[in-house]
């Protein structure tokens, strides 16, 4: 309905009330402590709407947006994948989400069970020592993790060691927390086949070095075959190997980075372990570490008594708090619901299935999209724009035509090695019709670009905004309805 595809401001006409708050019976005593320079002289511009239309505005706006339960979400790097409505259910219950973080632990037995439970499972899936799930996201455990690496050379007087070494395909996140953590980021190359050139790591590796950085699979979707020769050469120099949980998702039950030789790891639970993303929080990024690590973990930990009861240990080695209490708990039932409800057999099918859904859709697109790496992917894989480049239709342009047939784009521009990537990550929860129905709308895109360029180039049409100025955008927003009105007089 257009009446209500507009902003609620303009819904609203004078008089209309959708509902009255109750009298204010303290007659003003609420506002004596407030200074009179403080208070407000005249009334809120508020919108003025009846319930009805609020319900019709907000219901219609919330239709215009776009997520895992709406529809195909193949974002590359993300694991955009379903998040089952059981987890959400097992958050909710009272006797949890009522609890108060400053209860005793006697009164939270429970809970820190639940606490302690989730780590020995990150721990054991991992193939690590220990786990905290104190750090708030993925980059803010990549970042207690790079602690840990530094809290353990300075332990040992160890203090030249002050380098990272870090993949010229790896996340933006790696190099920019190695350096708020006060470490320097030395680049190691990638060799033709994507991974890392390892006679380009060797003459990297003298005391100074404090540890690698890298995911495995890495941001190509690549297996770095390499790995435990990597780990030798590391460790032999005297660093550690940090591991870069973000792509976890195709080795689940397979392979452990504790197996392949690193020493510390971080795990984004709403990737692998299909907690919700945050946009912002609330997230969760657990960090594990080898045996000769433990100690340097954050407070608080939950342990064990050997009468089977929990509590909260503060240990004088570590590092400290790196947020408040346990980080957020109602992320973590959720992780572990799910780990829960697919059990120790069925977990083990989320690697295959997420790397055979990757290496269907690349093999069934190949034709039309430049692949530049012809090797087996694991969940996600990366073209380099389409095939045919004589059109000038750019992997931008191919992004913004799938939002026109409903898909979400796949990420693209990342990673840098090639300069028009797009990267695409299925994952393991999607059925074969939506995989196919992907695959078909992906070819008539290609397809559009030969026959009609300019069809695609001027992709979206049927998005609510089709074609903004982004660099504007991006510097000036407006972000209110107040300020969109001053910028149409102007």
């Amino acid at each position: 309905m257009k009446t209500y595809d507009k902003t609620i401001f303009e819904v609203s006409r004078p008089g209309r009330r959708g509902y009255e708050l109750p009298r204010n019976e303290f007659k003003g005593e609420t506002l004596k402590n407030i200074p009179a320079g403080l208070q407000r002289q005249a009334l809120l511009d508020l919108p003025e709407v009846s319930e009805l239309d609020t319900v019709r505005h907000f219901t219609n706006l919330s239709n215009k947006n776009f997520g895992v339960d709406t529809g195909f979400y193949p974002l590359g790097s993300c694991t955009m994948k379903y998040n089952p409505k059981i987890n959400e259910e097992v958050a909710m219950l009272p006797q949890f989400a009522a609890l108060h973080p400053l209860q005793s632990a006697e009164t939270v037995q429970g809970a820190l069970e639940l606490y302690y439970n989730l780590q020995q499972m990150l721990a054991e899936l991992s193939g690590l020592a220990e786990f905290t799930l104190n750090p708030y996201a993925g980059a803010h455990g990549e970042l207690t993790g790079l602690m840990v690496m530094r809290r353990y050379h300075e332990s040992r007087g160890d203090s030249k060691r002050t380098k990272v070494i870090v993949p010229d395909s790896a996340h933006g996140t790696n190099p920019a927390s190695a350096m708020v953590a006060g470490l320097e980021v030395v680049v190691v190359k990638s060799k033709s086949n994507g991974c890392i050139d390892v006679e380009d790591l060797k003459p990297l590796l003298d005391d100074t070095i404090a540890g690698i950085m890298m995911t495995n699979p890495n941001t190509l979707g690549l297996f770095e075959a390499e790995i435990l020769e990597i780990a030798d050469l590391v460790h032999k120099a005297g660093g550690l190997l940090y591991y870069d949980g973000a792509n976890l998702n195709p080795l689940l039950g397979k392979v452990r980075p504790g197996d392949m030789g690193f020493d510390i790891m971080h795990i984004n639970l709403h990737k692998t372990f299909s907690t919700p993303h945050g946009g912002g929080g609330p997230g969760s990024g657990p960090i594990g570490v080898v045996e000769h690590l433990r100690e340097f973990l954050p407070n608080p930990r939950v342990r064990q008594w050997p009468c089977g009861k929990f509590y909260v240990d503060f240990g004088k080695d570590s590092l400290g708090s790196i947020s408040s209490f346990l980080g957020n708990f109602g992320v973590m039932m959720k992780a572990y619901a799910y780990i829960l409800t697919l059990g120790k057999e069925n977990i083990k099918n989320v690697g295959p299935m997420a790397t055979l859904n990757a290496n269907y859709i690349k093999e069934s697109l190949k034709d039309d999209f430049l692949l530049p790496i012809e090797r087996v992917c694991k969940h996600e894989f990366v073209f380099d724009g389409l095939r045919d480049k004589s059109t000038g239709v750019t992997t931008l342009n191919v992004a913004k035509r799938l939002l026109d047939y409903g898909f979400h784009a796949p990420t693209i521009y990342f990673p840098l090695l090639f300069h028009e990537s797009l990267m695409v990550e299925p994952t393991e929860t999607e059925s074969l019709e939506t995989l196919d129905e992907f695959i078909e709308v992906m070819h008539r895109v290609a397809k559009e670009s030969r026959e009609n360029p300019d069809l695609v180039k001027a992709a979206p049409v049927t998005t609510p905004i089709s074609h903004p100025d982004e660099t504007t955008a991006a510097k000036n927003p407006i972000l209110n309805y107040r300020a969109l009105k001053a910028e149409e007089s102007k």
